[in-house]
């Protein structure tokens, strides 16, 4: 099995601690390296080349979602999982802008925080469950603003991309959908990117909102 590096990003020693502790109880982790501030990370990640990043976003000089912007530039195949004690929607706005694959609290358990990171390592997109609520709440607000947008393609999706959807905006990871479904991780995977492409929607957010929008996931 292949060892995923992961370059660990927090300006508190104590954080990087426990996440060193938890990633390496598992053999195909590895620990490449850890920064403090923004500035290390951009140059740590250009000389260690890690897999995955685990990016905090308050840290001293530049912060992470700044490093997280110029690691992107640098190499936007970049893998980085923002892992923050913030949770509001103007965080969230900037994280998604940032080019970041995934967003998870620090209240997490050491479970979704393991399943965060094989799903950004493997190139899927992350958000918590809280998060994927917050996306929600944020799209009823704005759609109560403005009317509705029916600019999406009306295309058919099967009953099986039409479950995956629900499941995915309902912000279930592939491999929970996988496991939820008794189908394969990789069956998930082209299911989603069928999806995505069908629809020309290009990330989670969009895929959660078009789901609200088609009243395929309750609002309760």
């Amino acid at each position: 099995m292949k060892t995923t590096k992961i370059l660990i990003v927090d300006d508190h020693e104590v954080v990087r601690d426990g996440l060193r502790n938890i990633l390496t109880s598992l053999d195909s982790i590895s620990i490449a390296g850890e920064a403090g501030n923004g500035e290390d990370a951009v140059k740590m990640y250009a000389s260690l080349k890690p897999d995955l990043v685990i990016m905090d976003i308050s840290m001293p000089g530049m912060n992470g979602i700044e490093a997280t912007r110029v690691i992107k530039e640098k190499d936007p195949d970049a893998r980085i999982l923002i892992l923050t004690m913030h949770d509001n929607q103007e965080y969230l706005n900037q994280i998604i802008r940032s080019g970041a694959k995934g967003f998870i609290l620090k209240n997490t358990d050491k479970e979704e925080l393991l399943d965060a990171v094989r799903t950004v390592a493997s190139g899927d997109n992350f958000f918590s469950k809280d998060i994927s609520k917050l996306i929600i709440d944020n799209y009823i607000r704005t759609a109560k603003e403005t009317e509705k947008n029916d600019g999406y393609k009306e295309v058919p999706l099967t009953k099986r991309e039409i479950e995956i959807l629900k499941l995915i905006a309902s912000g279930y990871s592939n491999q929970e959908i996988a496991n939820i479904l008794y189908i394969s991780y990789n069956t998930v995977d082209t299911h989603r990117k069928n999806i995505m492409h069908k629809l020309s929607i290009k990330n989670t957010a969009g895929l959660v909102r078009y789901a609200i929008e088609k009243g395929l996931i309750s609002l309760n």
